[in-house]
């Protein structure tokens, strides 16, 4: 028989890593890799509920496994010595656990390459470890348009619009993947389970000036608080400041689903340590301008729910982005980009760029991506 693998951490074990696991037997004999304890911390920035050595008994246990070990390194590809050492047919993989990493090396070593579709066992619900969690209803954010415009240092040259989502938890975003995951910690801080009921506008103050006490050397965009607590799509209008003159939000569920319908993120990695997005900023009136005006026109096409139009004004946004901050991207991730934009109509990085998701605008699937949903409300 054919030898399959897969890794990943498989905290909390639920029936999704079991259907995982028996559709990725049904391709071979089945060895399972698992993320040391260590690994995980550093990809998701928390601790495991289960430890190693026990997320190993369980998984040791399941009829579907032929054998299973932690795996030996760290970061995405903790398994290189032993997928090397194993050998397999198939490399068998969630769509939000792809990458172009795991891709890349799968070719390098005559590996075949496959993406799950996360099926859940009939007549079971969907199941993630985020969703079991206690505070994974605390949402995340996707910088849609117009980032950067947050910061003062841009906005006093030229005013506009941050368009932003806020993203419920279906899926454990890695950390430092520009999805205000470090924002979301300090929430968690706060507020532990979820957003609290009240003025969403001053909770998101509260968790803004919480991120960034005085002193702070770097102030975190007002757009991570905002855009996490503040539901639906909402318009950010920047004005030199570090907190919005105007907010304006849309919670109408028919534009929300038809967003959701045609938004496709790809798994990049998380940004590496000492990633310094600052680093060689060209930051000039006429680039501040050119992110202001893409973001209103996404804006204006996202209410009339143009597609064409709020693709070409994403990937507007995007250009001007990297033109301000160029360090924000890297042949990694332009060989991802390259692969996939000649099936979409737009395409911008998730957050301030180094690494994350690339997020797609297209009304048909991209291929090994996941979709969103886009918190409505308490």
């Amino acid at each position: 028989m054919k030898k399959v693998f897969v890794s990943g951490c498989y905290d909390m074990l639920h029936s999704g890593h079991v259907a995982f696991f028996e559709e990725a037997a049904t391709y071979g004999e089945l060895y399972v890799g698992i993320g040391s304890d260590k690994t995980l911390y550093e990809l998701k920035a928390r601790r495991p509920v289960n430890n190693e050595q026990e997320r190993l008994y369980m998984v040791k246990s399941l009829k579907a496994v032929r054998d299973a070990w932690v795996n030996g390194g760290g970061g995405l590809i903790d398994f290189l010595e032993e997928i090397k050492q194993l050998q397999p047919d198939i490399f068998f993989v969630n769509s939000d656990g792809h990458s172009n990493l795991k891709e890349q090396l799968c070719k390098d070593l005559g590996i075949e390459y496959v993406v799950s579709k996360r099926l859940p066992h009939e007549n079971l619900p969907v199941r993630s470890t985020t969703a079991l969690r206690s505070e994974c209803r605390i949402p995340y954010r996707i910088d849609l348009a117009g980032g950067w415009l947050d910061q003062p240092t841009v906005s006093s040259l030229y005013p506009g619009p941050v368009l932003t989502l806020s993203i419920e938890p279906d899926y454990d975003f890695n950390d430092r993947s520009g999805m205000s995951t470090s924002s979301r910690k300090k929430a968690i801080d706060l507020w532990q389970v979820d957003i609290p009921v009240g003025d969403k506008e001053k909770l998101a103050r509260t968790l803004f000036c919480y991120e960034n006490p005085p002193g702070t050397k770097y102030v975190s965009g007002s757009q991570d608080s905002l855009g996490i607590v503040l539901p639906g799509l909402n318009r950010l209008q920047y004005d030199g400041d570090f907190w919005p003159s105007e907010i304006e939000s849309i919670l109408d569920n028919d534009l929300l689903a038809w967003i959701e319908e045609r938004l496709w993120l790809v798994p990049l990695f998380p940004r590496h340590n000492g990633y310094d997005v600052l680093a060689h900023t060209n930051i000039t009136v006429e680039g501040a301008k050119r992110l202001s005006d893409a973001a209103v026109a996404c804006w204006n096409a996202l209410r009339e729910k143009d597609v064409r139009r709020f693709g070409e004004a994403v990937r507007q946004s995007f250009e001007a982005q990297i033109v301000l901050y160029p360090n924000m991207v890297s042949d990694d991730i332009f060989e991802v980009l390259d692969k996939n934009k000649e099936k979409a109509l737009g395409w911008k990085l998730s957050g301030a760029g180094g690494g994350g998701y690339l997020t797609f605008v297209s009304e048909t699937p991209i291929e090994n991506s996941i979709q969103i949903r886009i918190r409505r409300g308490e």
